[in-house]
């Protein structure tokens, strides 16, 4: 049975089930294990968190057991769940982007021991996201673009965990924009998360490899989709979804994907959905044997692959949910200034909020920097055209639309 005590009342040897309060205050990125070291238990005490939730079929109970309270813990939860759900109010990405930033290291400290227990052959338990998937699409519904921005940025070594973040929010992010429930956004982030988990039991000289695969490397990776499939249905817990996301992220529309070759209908919305996301995610990121494109870059090429790889129909969605300039987009305005795209305008997607910093007439930067509304009632600039940084020298260039 599940039940809800204070923290004071927690003991050694109780399995905790749930920490109450946001996963972002949580001493631990998992929250469902046996309590049995101590200095884990004065964590907790000395924590924000003021309640959990134990499971006493798994773990010691306390003394007393009320069948009435029993039964109000029951609903509590559930409201707790459906409380997880509640929209909040929509915030300029400039402000979430403190709050991403920590999501974005701490979902990588998870992923990373995600990874490690698959690689070392140890089932992987989905549940044990639950949190991190909350977190995630709470960002993302109050601003869409923050978490998944910030996400592109990450190190060569870190692609593997990080992509796994990054597929996930912008799998959060696509949802909504294609209207779907609060519920059908958690199993797509949650698919997103998990997409790529069978690059665990893949050689790690080939999954690292600083460049060009041979046609047999190609091969093997090529059976991370199924070898992920196949964790996750060893678990028994795994929402079919996340299966079907796992194994099919890499079909194409022509059937010339894999590992099933499926064509036009045979591929489920969430798998084409995957495919979007995973491919942005992939081409806009520093990889061993290539640098990332510029995001705006990257829609650009992208669009010349629907139709045949990519879902039409799931790719406009895509770019409304990014915007038509992507934030971290380097643009050229009619006025010969270059500006970072900083946020999006939800009512004009050719329009977005810029980070202004860099005359092209006089080869000087503007110091400081100004913030331009390109939708703001009386502005006359205009968007020309996407450049990048390496053209005009621009160095540290991230910093400018990270508001460092």
């Amino acid at each position: 049975m599940q039940r809800k005590i204070n923290i004071e009342q927690l003991e050694l040897g109780m399995y905790l089930h749930q920490l109450c309060g946001s996963w972002m205050n949580h001493p631990f990125w998992n929250s469902r294990f046996l309590l049995e070291r101590p200095e884990d238990l004065a964590k907790l005490r000395s924590s924000s968190i003021r309640e959990v939730w134990i499971d006493t079929t798994k773990g010691r109970d306390i003394e007393v057991i009320d069948p009435e309270v029993a039964a109000a813990e029951a609903e509590a939860i559930t409201r707790s769940a459906a409380k997880l759900r509640t929209e909040e109010a929509h915030v300029p990405a400039t402000e979430e982007f403190g709050r991403a930033a920590a999501i974005c290291d701490k979902a990588k400290t998870a992923v990373i021991s995600m990874f490690q227990e698959a690689r070392m052959g140890r089932a992987v338990d989905p549940e044990q996201l639950e949190p991190l998937i909350n977190e995630i699409t709470a960002s993302v519904r109050r601003n869409a673009n923050a978490l998944i921005s910030l996400a592109r940025l990450k190190s060569v070594d870190d692609y593997t965990y990080m992509h796994s973040v990054a597929v996930s929010g912008l799998m959060a992010a696509l949802a909504r924009q294609l209207g779907m429930s609060d519920d059908e956004v958690h199993d797509a982030a949650f698919g997103g998360m998990l997409h790529d988990l069978g690059k665990a039991s893949m050689p790690m000289d080939v999954l690292n490899k600083p460049g060009k695969l041979t046609e047999d490397e190609f091969a093997i990776i090529r059976g991370h989709p199924e070898a992920g499939a196949k964790m996750l249905e060893a678990t028994g817990g795994a929402h079919p979804s996340a299966v079907d996301i796992c194994l099919h992220h890499h079909e194409k529309l022509d059937g010339t994907g894999y590992p099933h070759r499926l064509q036009g209908d045979a591929i489920s919305m969430l798998a084409r959905m995957g495919a979007v996301c995973d491919v942005y995610d992939a081409i806009t990121s520093n990889r061993p044997y290539k640098a990332g494109w510029a995001p705006g870059e990257s829609v650009r090429r992208m669009n010349q692959w629907t139709g045949s790889h990519l879902d039409t129909q799931v790719f406009h969605a895509f770019v409304k949910t990014l915007g038509i300039y992507p934030i971290g987009s380097l643009v050229k305005l009619e006025s010969g200034m270059l500006g970072v795209v900083i946020d999006q305008n939800p009512n004009n997607t050719i329009k977005p909020l810029l980070r202004v910093f860099f005359s092209t007439r006089s080869r000087a930067y503007l110091s400081p920097a100004r913030t331009v509304d390109l939708a703001a009632a009386g502005c006359q600039d205009n968007i020309v055209s996407w450049e990048l940084p390496e053209t005009w020298g621009i160095k540290n260039f991230d910093a400018y639309w990270k508001g460092e």
